[in-house]
């Protein structure tokens, strides 16, 4: 495929620089993010354990997050961002407003009524979801009773991905990046009240409470976020015009958005079904196996978030500003910074929490009903699911980098392909390898790889090189450095558990010895080895320091 003409654009040398400052901005807040959604975890490891009553739980709060992702926070984002970046660099500040308008408005009417639908058909989708559960007396019917409770957080994180996708195109990043920090917080601390006070009073479970909690904690992220969209120009007025210029284009890239998000979720499905019936040695449903994999993927997106969806974040109003404008050497440049910047985060991210995963998650998760045995069937999970952690987070870069382009058919192509990828290794790694929940983790972590990798690929032939020998130049530094890492981390593991024997002493001396032990000789290798990015990081800490002083 021919490449775009190219256009040699404004100079770009500040290009990284800006790149850098927001992608600290938003990953700092993502961070908070992140550990307050640790703590929420915690809280719930504490009451709930990884038993029947968790994964219960666990299937009620995913399939509205699997319905957000589907329409609102996956397609509209990917839809909305660049559309909605265009018309700031192209057009009004009027015009602008007017498509934020009609985009909240057709919005609102459409995730109401698939809130209403999904509330109505609950207790097929969770059949659908998890026809394991029906072998486990009330199992299914507790997972019933909270999707229907927590359905309504759909349409709460719809509004919130679209401010959010207002805040991000304008280059708001802290707002937007911290604020499911709002939700978690509110979400525990909410469903804790209503969990101990309400529930004995009025008749009704405390992990019913817990689940209105997250219908409380939804609506508080989104009143966090309005006062920023106004701030912004931006308040919401109800608009309907589904002939609008802006609206049909993100329309027409939702079509193809809202089909590759939903083979995502037929990925999701099938994992889900493998989990829920997944069977012990003599031959019973477990009670687990869903916990496990939920607990793990919690760590997993720590990283995740900080460092892929953070570099995504701020990439993507810039990337979006360059295809506006049509100067794609200024794309190449910004979309390749940002995956060496990727890179060389979530490499060793990924060795740290193979090599202390476990660690981790006795010290946050191991207490009241979460026994040591679920730690280590969680530690398992999340070694597989590392395995990936670089593959998802270029992911979430280059996918929609696609729609800056105006093409939303390659990503739909490729997450279709994905979900044969997926069948195919789940199936593998359950029924003929038997490394059971372990197994359909690890088979997350090929389906992300494909995809960025055949992505990249692709994108590589639309717009032309991406920088491919320094890129790969810049991995191999950055996984030797890695590799030196892991074995370090790895030798502080073994001898505090064998110095210190209580598993609690050990653990802790793991996190507060190998933490920085892996830092430091991952940076003293990386600054050896002469990987590009992290020179150009370490000279805009310095510089901000400098300025602090």
């Amino acid at each position: 495929m021919k490449a775009p003409e190219l256009s040699p654009g404004p100079d770009n040398s500040g290009e990284g620089a800006g790149l850098v400052k927001s992608a600290g901005i938003v990953s700092a807040s993502i961070a908070i993010s992140r550990i307050t959604g640790l703590l929420r975890e915690s809280v719930l490891s504490w009451l709930f354990g990884a038993g029947a009553t968790y994964d219960a739980y666990v299937l009620g709060y995913r399939i509205p997050n699997l319905a957000r992702e589907l329409f609102a926070e996956g397609a509209l984002s990917f839809a909305f961002v660049p559309t909605f970046t265009r018309y700031l660099a192209t057009k009004s500040h009027e015009q602008a407003r007017e498509l934020s308008n009609i985009t909240a408005t057709v919005l609102l009417v459409i995730a109401g009524g698939f809130c209403a639908l999904g509330i109505l058909l609950s207790p097929w989708i969770v059949d659908l979801f998890a026809p394991g559960f029906e072998a486990v007396a009330g199992k299914s019917e507790l997972a019933t009773t909270l999707v229907r409770t927590m359905f309504p957080f759909l349409l709460l994180l719809a509004l919130a991905a679209q401010a959010q996708g207002v805040l991000y195109a304008t280059h708001r990043f802290a707002v937007p990046a911290v604020s499911p920090a709002i939700f978690n917080l509110v979400s525990v601390s909410s469903g804790l009240a209503i969990g101990y006070w309400l529930a004995p009073r009025l008749g009704f479970s405390m992990v019913l409470g817990m689940a209105a909690g997250v219908v409380v904690g939804g609506v508080a992220q989104l009143a966090f976020l309005l006062p920023s969209v106004w701030r912004a120009g931006f308040a919401w007025r109800p608009r309907w015009n589904l002939k609008h210029e802006g609206v049909l284009h993100i329309l027409g890239l939702m079509g193809p958005a809202v089909i590759g998000n939903a083979s995502g979720q037929i990925n999701v499905l099938v994992n889900t079904n493998f989990a829920a019936g997944l069977r012990d040695a003599s031959g019973h449903v477990m009670n687990g196996p869903v916990s496990w994999l939920a607990y793990a993927y919690r760590f997993f997106v720590l990283p995740l978030g900080i460092f892929g969806v953070a570099i995504a974040s701020a990439a993507l109003p810039r990337i979006a500003r360059s295809a506006a404008h049509r100067n794609f050497v200024e794309f190449q440049e910004i979309l390749s910074r940002s995956i060496l910047m990727i890179l060389l985060l979530t490499v060793p991210a990924s060795v740290g929490l193979a090599v202390l995963g476990e660690s981790m998650i006795g010290i946050v998760y191991q207490h009241g009903k979460f026994l040591a045995s679920d730690t280590h069937q969680t530690a398992l999970a999340l070694t597989c699911y590392a395995a990936g952690l670089a593959g998802y987070s270029v992911l979430k870069l280059v996918a929609p980098a696609f729609y800056t382009l105006g093409d939303s058919r390659t990503p739909m192509f490729i997450s279709l392909a994905a979900v044969l990828v997926n069948g195919v290794a789940a199936f593998a790694m359950v029924r003929i390898t038997g490394f059971g929940h372990a197994g359909l983790a690890l088979s997350a972590s090929i389906v992300s790889t494909f995809s960025s990798l055949a992505l990249l690929f692709l994108l590589r032939r639309k717009i032309g090189a991406l920088q491919g020998r320094e890129l790969m130049l810049g991995l191999t530094k950055i996984i030797g450095a890695a590799g030196v890492m892991g074995l370090l981390c790895r030798g502080v593991v073994m001898a505090s558990h064998a110095l210190l024997g209580t598993p609690s002493i050990a653990r802790a001396a793991d996190i507060v010895i190998g933490v920085p032990v892996g830092a430091l000789s991952f940076y003293g290798m990386a600054a050896a080895l002469k990987v590009p990015e992290l020179a150009n990081a370490r000279t805009q800490v310095l510089r901000k320091l400098r300025r602090s002083a």
